[in-house]
């Protein structure tokens, strides 16, 4: 379970404003990439509502609702995303770091430092640290990855009524069998990741 220690240290090395940083959507075949920076103050937050902050991909919807809907007013947080114009321009990585970077734009206040879910740090401007599976590690990072789940899963809702029949309110663009076969009906959209393989050899570029 997550906890308080990764934001501790940084506090006992000297920094005073610390977030977490996680993203949600870099695998789904459309929609945006999204990141979210939250600094947290586990002061403000019940121990019971501690105690469910955790990896957004171990709890189910409802849970990561209710927990968004707890949070949000107890939390400083910036959401940033990167479109799928961006994704195809500069690569999904890129556009994650890109996102991240939005994201700690978006704060109401200023950082000093940072701990980002992940192996790689996306360029921020102030000290950061790189956290594999930060986000079932630290209490930050966990907030973080919810709000950006949440965030993401609402645009995909938005999107989906613009191009019906994809099922993105339920697979958020993930390549599941529904979206295949839409797919292979509806065609591609404005909103899919044409640098995508799948989406590519619909397209017929990734043929040959």
């Amino acid at each position: 379970m997550p906890d308080y220690s990764f934001e501790q240290q940084a506090i006992d090395n000297g920094y005073k404003i610390i977030c977490g940083i996680d993203e949600a959507g870099r695998g789904p075949w459309a929609g945006p990439v999204t990141a979210t920076a939250v600094v947290l103050d586990p002061a403000l937050l019940s121990a019971e509502l501690l105690g469910r902050l955790d990896d957004s991909k171990k709890l189910n919807t409802a849970n990561r609702a209710d927990i968004f809907e707890k949070i949000i007013s107890k939390i400083a947080y910036g959401v940033g995303q990167a479109s799928v114009e961006e994704i195809d321009d500069i690569n999904i990585l890129q556009a994650t770091f890109l996102a991240m970077r939005r994201a700690v734009e978006a704060l109401p206040i200023a950082i000093d430092y940072a701990l980002v879910d992940g192996n790689k740090l996306p360029g921020l401007k102030c000290s950061a640290k790189a956290i594999v599976k930060g986000d079932g590690r630290s209490l930050s990072i966990a907030a973080a990855s919810i709000i950006a789940k949440v965030s993401r899963d609402i645009v995909m809702g938005e999107l989906s009524q613009q191009f019906p029949g994809y099922g993105w309110e339920r697979n958020a663009g993930y390549g599941t069998r529904e979206h295949q076969v839409a797919l292979s009906t509806l065609g591609v959209t404005s909103a899919h990741r044409k640098s995508y393989a799948p989406i590519r050899k619909i397209l017929g570029q990734g043929r040959g």
